[in-house]
């Protein structure tokens, strides 16, 4: 069968499906959660859409009180299921977008949205990909069950409920990282630094300024690239000071001071990207730090602005940190400091680390706890989620390369992620696809976006790739 040949026969449909799905802005908010909506009403509406349209087409579906929902077709009887693990929750929309983040734009071959490519795009793309076997009425010895997850952005709590009341599948897929296949992904580890509370001796009688706050980033899996802090104190010098640092270090920010030039907010621009890649983007409020820490403040926001310069300025690897390890399956181990909050004295640095699948948490813990408490700081709310590895000799890899090589005439190389996706939360399954060897990843940037070609190719290899699992003979 071609493939690729039937996607485009239903190429307008898709991308009208799409386009409804990614007007709708899916993004989480617990604060307005309700029974059949935990992730709040807007990715609720995005379960709802995708559940109707499944229903539309004829498959059997289910959801589960709004933490998830899925589509089924295939023989309901088989013992077995495939699974094809999508997600329907979007990071925010910061930054200085060219078109507006939810309204689907197509320019120069790319569809931009928040969510084209991760997951919507690819999610979609999976979904007709099951639509196309149904209208061709393909022959499949096991179930196919088509996961619409709703909280993979921040804690996968969706697809951890879906792990206490559903079965395992017997090989799955999620179509939210890197062709060919990810068979490997780093372990994840989620902590907050927390300066220790004051005490007499931290308390200071005189100091020139005083770091008032010092805020950024929203979630633990992006680099933050806005921060703002305020100042107290004679700040006559520090504009001129600032606005020099920003030139010579090629970066935009401002600076506003109150009229009797003792106080100033300041801000500064970084450049956002994915958490597995901090060293693709510019950490804001790191590059802020590294400015405001040569200036003389009372003694608890030096502590704080110290630690969080000489342990992450322009150091992406936790070596500073004492954490660093790497393999040779899943690379080097990194670090992103993501939220930051410093008010009152008080304050607190959020660590998102991804590390390799021979690494041990336990050790990880104990030497950053050993470098926190240097700096005076302790680590609270720790969560780690282990690493994931499937061997590359399983039947289902080799299904997968089979459909990849097939539809792109390419080498299924086998890959390792520092990305957490779905896959990792069930036996048996991988990453696979929707960004081809070779493309920009803009997941979690502005003007994200997914190649219309590349994802009706994707369409196609998920298509034969299903075919092959739900009828391979282990």
């Amino acid at each position: 069968m071609n493939w690729h040949e039937e996607v485009l026969k239903r190429k307008d449909h898709l991308f009208n499906d799409l386009n409804h799905l990614l007007e709708i802005e899916s993004t989480k908010d617990i604060a307005s959660a309700s029974d059949g909506k935990p992730m709040g009403p807007r990715v609720a509406r995005a379960l709802d859409f995708m559940l109707e349209l499944s229903s539309k087409e004829g498959f059997r579906t289910t959801n589960h009180h709004g933490y998830y929902g899925y589509a089924e077709y295939g023989p309901a009887e088989a013992e077995e299921h495939i699974a094809v693990l999508g997600h329907l929750d979007v990071v925010p929309a910061t930054g200085e977008w060219t078109s507006p983040p939810f309204e689907p734009t197509i320019r120069n071959g790319k569809l931009f949205a928040r969510g084209a490519i991760d997951d919507k795009g690819p999610t979609m793309a999976a979904f007709y990909a099951l639509k196309l076997l149904k209208e061709m009425e393909v022959p499949m010895k096991r179930n196919v069950r088509m996961i619409f997850g709703t909280d993979e952005e921040s804690g996968m709590s969706c697809l951890k409920k879906y792990r206490e009341v559903e079965s395992h599948p017997v090989a799955g897929f999620a179509p939210d990282a890197m062709f060919p296949i990810i068979h490997a992904e780093k372990g994840q580890m989620h902590v907050k630094c927390v300066l220790n509370p004051k005490t007499e001796e931290s308390d200071e009688t005189f100091s020139p300024l005083r770091l008032l706050s010092f805020s950024a980033g929203e979630r633990p899996n992006m680099v933050p690239e806005t921060v703002t802090a305020m100042v107290l104190g004679d700040v006559l010098e520090l504009e001129k000071n600032y606005r020099a640092y920003l030139k010579k270090n090629d970066l935009r920010g401002d600076i506003s001071t109150s009229a009797n030039g003792q106080g100033a907010t300041l801000t500064l621009y970084g450049q956002s990207a994915h958490s597995m890649e901090p060293f693709k983007g510019i950490n804001a409020p790191v590059a802020l730090a590294h400015f405001l820490v040569n200036l003389s403040f009372d003694k608890r926001s030096q502590t704080y602005l110290s630690f969080i310069d000489d342990k992450f300025y322009k150091e992406h690897y936790g070596e500073k940190l004492g954490v660093h390890h790497t393999d040779e399956v899943t690379g080097p181990l990194t670090v992103n400091p993501a939220i930051f909050d410093y008010e009152n004295q008080e304050g607190f640095v959020q660590l998102n680390i991804r590390y390799p699948v021979s690494a041990e948490a336990e050790i990880i813990e104990r030497r950053l706890a050993e470098t926190s408490e240097k700096y005076h700081f302790s680590l609270k709310e720790l969560r780690n989620k282990n690493p994931h590895h499937v061997d590359q000799h399983t039947p289902m890899i080799q299904a997968l390369q089979t459909a990849y090589q097939a539809e792109t005439n390419l080498e299924p190389t086998l890959l390792s992620s520092g990305g957490n996706t779905y896959a990792s939360l069930l036996p048996n399954c991988v990453a696979y696809g929707a960004v081809f060897p070779g493309k920009i990843m803009t997941a979690h940037q502005k003007d994200e976006y997914i190649e219309v070609d590349d994802l009706l190719k994707a369409t196609a290899i998920y298509a034969h790739a299903i075919y092959l699992l739900a009828n391979m003979d282990e």
